[in-house]
């Protein structure tokens, strides 16, 4: 793709972070680190590691609490996400939980409303068990968001894009609400669920929020064949506590995962460009057919927060939801009919995918593609 002084000539808003493709191929991954000096990361399959003295490990002791694969793999996405620290765990919905474990009873959530299936299923089935309180808001009315921040808010749960609407939160802004109500001893963790973005296209902690997560299995992965996810901070005691309970609890990822995710990191920035190129061209063809009532994509002018998503991030990613008209038979019908696009779950790999969120069921006709 043509640049010139570091700008895109297809789309101008964006200019990438200094470095990215060289931080993804190297960072994590320095062949001083091990004393055959590998160019790739080894595999270190081994559950546990030799002591020379009892309960004085020299760096692992068990591979649930560490290990140097996936050592290699937090390294490098933490430098991506301008982060102190990562966590790497077994699928994104386990990196929820850990964020969610360092809360206790009487705590209460203020989450998107329109947030992906699996955050939504686990905290209204699964945490609100537990005496944890969740609330659910649209992010883009930020007197709304305010209103329900309250005295017991520990968490605030942002997804930007949102999934499937592609709703944008202006996280600079919500971080400034949550600031300016708490006492800093007080204040809520802001987490942002930046999986859609990438942090080729997005860095949320450079816009003030306690922590970045990411679905590793959709687009730093990016060949589907990976389920992990992904905590980035700067909160040093918060990572202590993630570190903590991931050897507690234990959603560890396995090291032939990290290996893999290691290498799909490599060609992120390469693929997040086509990717939005794709989906651009797509949305706009999609936004002139005659059988197609709305086109949701960030940045198409016709989004209601397309200059939001100019300010706020480096790119528009590759998703894209639409509504047909008709209703369920007719969104059915779409869907078989596909030539290339697979009906299938999941998003940000190699190939094209369309699916009809199950939460969306009931408009019958609100189809998404990646």
């Amino acid at each position: 793709m043509s640049t010139q002084n570091g700008q895109s000539k297809e789309f101008p808003h964006s200019s990438p972070y200094v470095n990215f493709g060289t931080d993804a191929a190297h960072h994590g991954c320095d062949p001083d680190k091990w004393n055959f000096k590998p160019i790739v990361p080894p595999i270190s399959l081994s559950t546990t590691f030799k002591q020379d003295y009892p309960g004085k490990p020299p760096l692992y002791d068990y591979s649930r609490a560490g290990n140097p694969t996936r050592t290699a793999f937090e390294e490098c996405i933490a430098k991506l996400e301008g982060a102190k620290h990562c966590v790497a765990t077994s699928s994104g919905l386990s990196a929820t939980m850990l964020l969610v474990n360092t809360l206790k009873a009487g705590d209460h959530i203020l989450c998107c409303d329109d947030v992906y299936g699996g955050t939504n299923r686990y905290f209204n089935r699964v945490v609100s068990n537990f005496d944890i309180e969740i609330t659910m808001v649209d992010p883009t009315n930020l007197e709304l968001l305010k209103k329900n921040l309250r005295p017991n808010t520990t968490m605030v749960w942002l997804e930007t894009p949102t999934n499937p609407m592609l709703k944008i939160c202006d996280m600079e802004e919500i971080v400034n609400i949550v600031n300016n109500k708490y006492d800093d001893e007080k204040k809520p963790i802001i987490v942002a669920d930046n999986t859609f973005s990438t942090p080729y296209f997005q860095r949320p902690l450079e816009l003030g929020t306690t922590c970045s997560i990411n679905s590793v299995t959709k687009y730093i992965n990016g060949h589907t064949d990976v389920v992990m996810g992904v905590i980035s901070t700067n909160d040093n005691a918060l990572y202590d506590k993630l570190a903590f309970l991931l050897m507690s609890i234990g959603p560890c990822p396995s090291p032939f995962d990290c290996y893999l995710a290691l290498r799909g990191v490599r060609t992120l920035h390469l693929r997040m460009r086509q990717h939005e190129k794709n989906s651009l061209a797509v949305a706009k063809w999609l936004e002139k057919h005659p059988r197609v009532s709305k086109v949701i994509h960030p940045g198409l002018p016709s989004h209601p927060q397309h200059d939001l998503a100019k300010r706020q991030m480096k790119g528009f990613s590759g998703m894209c939801s639409f509504v047909i008209d008709g209703g369920k038979d007719e969104a059915v019908l779409f869907l078989q009919s596909l030539k290339i696009f697979a009906l299938a779950e999941s998003l940000g790999g190699y190939e094209s995918l369309a699916e009809l969120p199950y939460d969306y069921l009931l408009a019958l006709r609100s189809l998404r593609i990646s």
